[in-house]
Formats: structure tokens, C-alpha cells, sequence
């Protein structure tokens, strides 16, 4: 090892806190996913060391302030890039509605891919659901769950799907390229329809899944409305609870609790004891879920915040889409308005506070960067998600004027200057369905578009480019070498989200303490402690670790938080909930 490589230590009070990689040998499709309804898991996860690295407040970092931000074409995706999410060091999982793609599997349209970053090739997953406006998230055991969906479409679009609206979906990464997803509809289902549904990850491994809609449709119709939650693993007595609302804003807070936003109404929820706390409405008629869409993450958890957990909501509409969607307009002016909220009795006390984006924005999509701002790409000026259902639609979308230049919002800068615009535009429009996520060399990955029925050619056509957005101009690989003269070590561990309709769902950064001695980088971990009682301020499973040097981050390594056992399964749960739904919602 030369001087200026530095040995990457994970120093843990547990061994096997932070698991390297999944095992080498490829998992049988499905495998986990059946073995969550066969048997009962209770081994414990590993303590993650209680230490933390102290870092003071700073302006816009290197990466930021210069020329080097690129935008540059990657490939297709092979299916409308509708929900996408990174499942490990060089793909990115893409689920679409069935439809006409070009990418096909067993002789059909494919609706769902793994794209590989290296390459931008992609490879054809083979759906047995229709998984048209799903909700997904990881469990603590390194499988992704995709929930809810719609039913089968018409031969016109792609009539091989089954219904989707109370499915569930697994898809276990793999090492060659082998793994598909696995669906046993009649047996591993919902408790009921769900179209539009949001997910958010738990401290015992599980996953909650909330709201959505029992039919197809736009809004928050009553006949439709599905207003519970329930759990993956199931819960209790199985079956689902009170809950709201179209792509509900979700994040998992430190204490435990879920932060929770629909329409305009926000609560702080304890599922454990089902019991909520109502926080102020949001303010100013603004509404901030599907078809109103807005931006929104969980701002970075970090020594210097004490791990106090803040949310951040830019954009939204003031359409009353409750109403009459003829009512409505695709060119109504989106909002410009951002909230922040502190969610402690004095932060809850003192409400939200406003302040405005540069420019309207519909349908943006949120993500954290490593350094710990936020950049918004996508979405729309004027009107709202959908299509087909306002008069003045363009194609059919809901929307126009596009929002073709990201901005960049800077948490810890001084009010009124959070916001900087010099990065290149994007000459696609990404509108209704499209997604964005970041991906572990640092980059951001840019893809869908698809305002329409099915696969269109006319204005807001169906989009399969995609596009990376290159932040920082250089980087460096885990290994560890630091660029010469680096004065500052930083460390993040990530959550990079399953991304769909502008929701980022489990979405956060948790900064590492980091200590460097000589040759010796040392990281560390959060405190938590053991299984149900873990803390929230990482849940158990997949994160991503990025080292930072003077703000600008290495390639991300995939690592496991806890041991990568599977959630607690309650047997008695599953069989009530067979019991009293069958398989007659699949």
C-alpha cells in the first residue's frame, strides 16, 4: 500500500454489522420471498458502533461552484422507466405498466428490465402482474418488494399481464445475471387493491405499505379511495388499518415513527401502537400528492443536527384535484413553494417554514447527493400529473412547459440563497412517469416520460433515452486513494430509494463517523440496538457507503446494515390473512 492509499477499516462493535455483499452463489428466484411465508426468522441484527464524525457547517462545496456538471446520453431503458431502483454495484431495476415496449420477453412486451450502468445494456425481466404505478421497497434481508398495480390491460397496450392491483413482487439480486422477479399471486398478495401505493421501511426489517386507490382512476375519489395500511411481512391479525391518500409522502424518523403527508395533511404515526400525532396542515392551499406532485426527501441525519430529522416539500399545486378534473388546466401555474419543518415538539411548535424555488415545478423529483444537498430534476411549469383527464391536454398529457434544468438546494446555506441554477439543461422533457435516482458512482440517472395511454409517438411521446447527470466532474474508487492534499474525510451511508411519481420512498443519508490515522482510514456506524428494537436512524438492510474527500464522493459500495436476516414473520398473520381474503384479489 502506497502513502497515499488508506486502508478502509469498518470499525463495529459487531462484526458483521456491515455484511460486504450478498452470497456469492446466485439465490433461487423467489427464494427469500417463499421463505418468509415457510418459516419464522427471529435472529437478531448486530449493534452498529456509537460514534459519530463532527462536521461544521459549510457553503457550496468545489463540485458545485464550476463548470464540471455534464449531462450526456446512456443508453434506453428497454421499458418506460415509470419506477426505478439501484439493486447493486452496476444495475438499476426498472418497472413500467404493461405495455407496448420494445424490449421483449418469451415473445412478448416486457414491462419490466435491469439496466446495467457500465454498459447501458439492458435485460428483459419477465412480470407475471401488471405493476402499472406500484409502490416498492427493500426488506432487511436484501430483497426488493413491488407492491399494488392495476389490472390487466387491453390487447391494444399489452394484455399479458394478469391484474396487478393487489400483487406483490420480489426481486433478490443476483451475481449472473439470472434472477428474475417472482410472483405467487394465488398465495403472496395484498390484503387489498392498491394502485398508487407508498412503502416505507421499518426498524425490524419490514416494510409498511399505505393508501392507494381499490380501482383505476385520477383522484382521490371516494368510491375508490383506499384509506388503510398494512405490513410486508403481515402484522397482527394480517389485515389492514386506517391510513390515507395517493402516493403518500412517507419517511421513517429516528425515534421510530413515520412521518407522513397526504393531500395536505401531515402526522407523525407510531405503528406500533397504531396511534397518530397531527402536525400542522401544509400551508398556503398547497397540495403536494399525486396528481398535485411534489418533491420532497428527509434532510441528512448528522452529528452537527444531532440526528434530528427535518422534512423538506418543494412544489406541488394549488388544483383543487378533488374536484372536477374538467375543471382543471394543464397550463395552471405549478407552486414554487418549499417547506421545512422540524420534527421536534419545538420544530412541530413553530410550523412550517416557506420559501420559494426559482421556478414552478410539478412532478420534480428530490434526491439526496452524498455531500448532503438536494438536487430536483424533472417534472413540469404548469398543470399536473396524468393524462387524458384535463381539456386543454397536450398530446394527453396534464402537464406542460416542462422543467428541462435541475436546481440544486443547499440545506445548511442562508435563507434565500439555498437555491443554484448553472447546471446544463436536458433537451427531453420528463414529464408524467418518469423517475430519476442516484446511482453509486455518484451520477445521476435520468430516464422515462410517458404522459399517455400507452406507447405514443405524438407531442410528450413515450421516452426510453436515458440520461446521467455528472455532478461533480471527478471522482475516485474505494480502495481507498485520496487526491492529493484532501484536508477533509467525510463518510455518508445511503439509502438511494425505490423512485416513482416524484416519491423517493426510504430515501435518506445518515452520516458516519470518520477518523484517520496515518494509512488507516476508520468508519464507524451509527448506535442501535438489537432487532425490534432498532433504532430508526437506519433501518436493517441494503445501504450504499460513500467516503466523501473534500465534499466529493468515491464510488458507493453496497453493505448491509445488520446481519441480513429476514423481517419477523407472525405465521398466525399470514394465515388470517389467507383466510379471510383467499386468492381472489390476485
Amino acid at each position: 500500500m502506497t502513502p497515499r492509499s488508506l486502508l478502509l477499516a469498518l470499525v463495529l462493535l459487531a462484526p458483521s454489522a456491515f455484511a460486504q455483499e450478498i452470497p456469492a452463489e446466485p439465490v433461487e428466484h423467489g427464494l427469500q420471498a417463499r421463505a418468509l411465508f415457510d418459516g419464522v426468522y427471529d435472529d437478531p441484527l448486530d449493534n452498529l458502533a456509537n460514534s459519530w464524525h463532527h462536521r461544521e457547517k459549510r457553503a457550496l462545496g468545489v463540485a458545485w461552484t464550476h463548470h464540471a456538471t455534464t449531462i450526456s446520453s446512456a443508453g434506453t431503458s428497454g421499458v418506460g422507466a415509470m419506477q426505478v431502483s439501484v439493486v447493486d454495484d452496476d444495475h438499476i431495476l426498472i418497472f413500467d405498466k404493461s405495455e407496448n415496449n420494445p424490449l421483449k420477453v418469451k415473445g412478448h412486451a416486457a414491462w419490466g428490465s435491469i439496466y446495467t450502468i457500465s454498459t447501458h445494456k439492458v435485460r428483459a425481466l419477465n412480470l407475471n402482474t401488471n405493476s402499472f404505478c406500484a409502490g416498492g421497497g427493500w426488506l432487511s434481508n436484501g430483497t426488493l418488494v413491488s407492491v399494488g398495480g392495476n389490472p390487466r390491460e387491453g390487447l391494444y397496450k399489452n394484455d399479458k399481464a394478469n391484474n396487478g392491483l393487489a400483487a406483490i413482487r420480489f426481486f433478490t439480486p443476483c451475481t449472473n445475471d439470472k434472477c428474475d422477479v417472482y410472483e405467487n399471486p394465488s398465495r403472496i398478495h395484498l390484503t387489498t387493491p392498491r394502485w398508487y401505493a407508498s412503502t416505507v421501511r421499518l426498524t425490524d426489517g419490514s416494510i409498511m405499505i399505505l393508501g392507494g386507490m381499490t380501482a383505476g382512476g385520477f383522484n382521490n375519489a371516494r368510491a375508490t379511495d383506499n384509506p388503510t395500511f398494512e405490513f410486508f411481512p403481515p402484522k397482527g391479525d394480517g389485515l389492514e388499518f386506517y391510513s390515507k391518500n395517493l402516493f403518500p409522502i412517507t419517511f421513517l424518523l429516528p425515534d421510530g415513527h413515520v412521518f407522513v403527508v397526504a393531500n395536505h395533511i401531515a402526522m407523525l404515526y407510531n405503528w406500533k401502537t397504531n396511534t397518530e400525532h397531527r402536525l400542522p396542515s401544509l400551508p398556503n392551499g398547497v397540495r403536494v400528492n399525486y396528481p398535485d406532485t411534489a418533491a420532497s426527501v428527509l434532510l441528512p441525519l448528522t452529528v452537527k443536527n444531532k440526528w434530528t430529522p427535518e422534512v423538506l416539500i418543494c412544489g406541488g399545486s394549488t388544483a383543487n384535484s378533488d374536484g372536477n378534473p374538467w375543471d382543471l388546466r394543464a397550463s395552471q401555474p405549478a407552486s414554487r413553494q418549499c417547506l421545512r419543518m422540524v420534527l421536534t415538539t419545538a420544530g412541530i411548535k413553530k410550523g412550517w417554514k416557506t420559501e420559494s424555488m426559482p421556478e414552478a415545478r410539478v412532478m420534480g423529483d428530490a434526491i439526496l447527493t452524498p455531500d448532503g444537498k438536494v438536487l430536483i430534476v424533472n417534472g413540469a411549469k404548469t398543470g399536473i400529473a396524468g393524462y387524458g383527464n384535463v381539456p386543454d391536454v397536450v398530446g394527453a398529457s396534464n402537464a406542460k412547459n416542462p422543467a428541462y434544468k435541475p436546481v440544486l438546494y443547499d440545506p445548511l446555506g442562508s435563507a434565500g440563497k439555498r437555491f443554484t441554477t448553472n447546471f446544463p439543461s436536458s433537451k427531453i422533457e420528463r414529464l408524467y412517469h418518469s423517475s430519476a435516482t442516484l446511482i453509486p458512482d455518484g451520477r445521476i440517472f435520468i430516464s422515462g416520460s410517458n404522459p399517455n395511454g400507452g406507447v405514443s409517438t405524438k407531442t410528450y411521446k413515450t421516452r426510453y433515452e436515458v440520461e446521467m447527470l455528472n455532478l461533480y466532474g471527478k471522482q475516485y474508487t474505494l480502495g481507498i486513494k485520496l487526491p492529493s492534499g484532501t484536508k477533509v474525510v467525510t463518510a455518508v451511508i445511503m439509502d438511494l430509494g425505490y423512485s416513482t411519481h416524484s416519491v423517493h420512498m426510504n430515501n435518506r443519508l445518515v452520516e458516519l463517523q470518520v477518523k484517520r490515522n496515518g494509512a488507516e482510514l476508520t468508519i464507524q456506524g451509527p448506535k442501535t440496538v438489537r432487532f425490534l428494537f432498532f433504532t430508526g436512524i437506519y433501518p436493517p438492510g441494503y445501504a450504499w457507503l460513500y467516503v466523501l474527500a473534500d465534499g466529493i464522493p468515491s464510488k458507493g459500495k453496497r453493505v448491509m446494515i445488520g446481519s441480513g436476516a429476514s423481517p419477523p414473520v407472525s405465521t398466525a398473520a399470514i394465515k388470517n390473512l389467507l383466510k379471510k381474503r383467499g386468492s381472489g384479489l390476485s
